[in-house]
């Protein structure tokens, strides 16, 4: 009941004209990016957290704002997937098997729509699992000492890479790399200077925003001047016919079980660490697949249900992803990897305490995201045509846009030069680990978490005396422990596997026109 309560409260803080207005402004500037391929639900948050603080907002109008932009990424992606058979990120790669042969038969509208209550449907109910799961985490979290909360973050590193990545080696050396970055600055226990080089900016560290400010976004600008604006809008989508952009009653019906089984292996993808929207993605368009379709031989064909279990599957783990980020600290995704840089920003710990310390950040958020899905069940339906039309804005108008918007951000945060500087540094090292296909999340966490983790270990070992046996000694700690070495070993005997069933699933689809 208290659950209800704390909701009916959020409802108060989010239902505010100014959060009304940045949750509906989020949904549709994510809407937008997302439906870019390439930009995807990581790089749009990192791209307008700047504007969040240029434009001077508190925790949670700023957390509403960039929630919302996520949200409506996951949204957007499926536009150019089902238009131009190009994914808008990687999640909505399954949507291109069944949702372009349904444009190129003269439904595109029809899909677009459909994917689109496949979204709402998956992100709603994700959000509601949030509601009931966080605060069940919350209260294991509780039992975490020291050495426990130390294990935790190595199980994040451990898991990051997720069960579809084929190269962990990489996945390590960018989260090695993370935490080196992190041990920059002046040590808080001892006073001695780390990694500085006599240079008086570094004494604070790196600001974390600034390392993913230039990553992602001014390393996108670098992967645009290195390709020379080759890669420029979908000239052809202004051309595919949209059709009718309202889904049939009986076509809802037919799809909703897909939709409610695609739903739950979404959410409990989003929930693990590492599993992420991708896999989530692919689960509910393989089980769909061999559920619904095992004779017929129709997905792959442009078959309905193979739009609504990926959209479904991927929305459900993009609202999971944020039930340990919020209960535990620790990211379920790379996007809320960002998203957990922002609430340190704003100097508030994501964790079990969250909830009694800050219960108008947490529940004013998830208030917010309810609204959020309704507002992008809105604009998504009877606003497909100009959505569409993002697709046109030629690479090399946007880019300027988004290094605009990187260096007055930053500029507007720091006021320093030398920041500015680093930014694109971290930018050309960004455009650099994209080329020897190095991932960028785990630098990231490596970031954020580097300090947290060795805070929690230097605790452990004192209150121990010494005794390394502290970080095994209790059931939890051994339990994850157990997690950590499965997440990072199975990945090495299993991502080649699901890489190239996910392949097939690519070349047995139509994605060549």
């Amino acid at each position: 009941m208290d659950t209800f309560v704390q909701l009916y409260d959020g409802f108060a803080v989010a239902l505010s004209w100014q959060n009304l207005l940045l949750a509906l402004a989020g949904c549709f500037l994510g809407t937008m990016m997302g439906a870019l391929p390439g930009l995807g639900p990581a790089n749009g948050v990192a791209i307008l957290i700047p504007l969040a603080f240029t434009l001077g907002l508190d925790a949670v109008a700023a957390l509403i704002l960039l929630t919302s932009v996520y949200y409506g990424a996951m949204y957007g992606g499926r536009i150019s997937s089902i238009l131009l058979n190009i994914p808008g990120d990687e999640p909505a790669m399954m949507t291109c098997l069944d949702g372009y042969p349904m444009a190129q038969a003269g439904r595109a509208g029809e899909a677009l729509a459909l994917s689109g209550v496949a979204s709402f449907v998956g992100a709603f109910f994700a959000t509601w699992g949030l509601v009931f799961l966080a605060p069940l985490l919350v209260q294991i979290a509780l039992l975490f000492g020291p050495g426990e909360y130390f294990v935790l973050y190595t199980l994040a590193f451990a898991t990051l890479g997720g069960i579809a990545a084929s190269n962990q080696a990489k996945s390590a050396f960018a989260a090695a790399l993370g935490i080196a970055i992190a041990m920059i600055g002046v040590d808080t226990q001892t006073g001695v200077q780390r990694f500085t080089f006599g240079e008086v900016h570094l004494y604070d560290g790196i600001d974390f925003l600034i390392a993913i400010v230039g990553l992602f976004a001014l390393s996108e600008v670098f992967v645009f001047l290195e390709n020379r604006g080759s890669h420029e809008g979908g000239k052809d989508s202004g051309k595919m016919k949209i059709g009718r952009v309202t889904p049939s009653f009986k076509l809802l019906r037919y799809c909703t079980p897909t939709m409610i089984r695609s739903t739950v292996l979404g959410f409990i993808s989003g929930v693990l660490p590492g599993a992420g929207a991708s896999l989530g993605s692919f689960l509910a368009y393989s089980v769909e697949k061999q559920v619904s379709d095992p004779r017929s031989e129709t997905f792959g064909k442009g078959d309905p249900r193979g739009v609504a279990a990926p959209e479904a599957g991927n929305n459900a783990a993009s609202g999971g992803a944020l039930v340990p980020m919020l209960a535990l600290g620790v990211p379920g995704s790379g996007t809320t990897a960002v998203l957990l840089a922002v609430l340190l920003t704003l100097n508030i710990q994501p964790g079990p305490l969250l909830f009694q310390n800050n219960p108008d950040v947490v529940w004013g958020l998830i208030a917010a995201l309810f609204i959020g899905n309704f507002m992008l069940l809105a604009l998504n339906i009877p606003m497909v045509g100009l959505f569409t039309r993002v697709l046109l804005v030629p690479t090399h108008i946007l880019m300027p846009i988004v290094a605009m918007i990187a260096f007055i951000g930053i500029y507007s945060i720091t006021g320093s030069t030398f920041e500015l500087s680093m930014m694109v540094g971290f930018g050309a090292l960004g455009w650099v680990l994209r080329k020897l296909d190095v991932p960028l999340v785990p630098i990231i966490l490596g970031i954020l978490l580097g300090n947290e983790m060795e805070v929690n270990l230097r605790r452990a070992m004192t209150i121990s005396n010494g005794e390394w046996t502290a970080l095994f000694d209790s059931w939890l700690a051994i339990t994850l422990w157990t997690i950590a070495i499965v997440g990072f070993v199975l990945p090495i005997f299993l991502g080649k596997r699901v890489k190239k069933k996910m392949k097939q699933a690519e070349e047995e689809g139509p994605l060549s026109d």
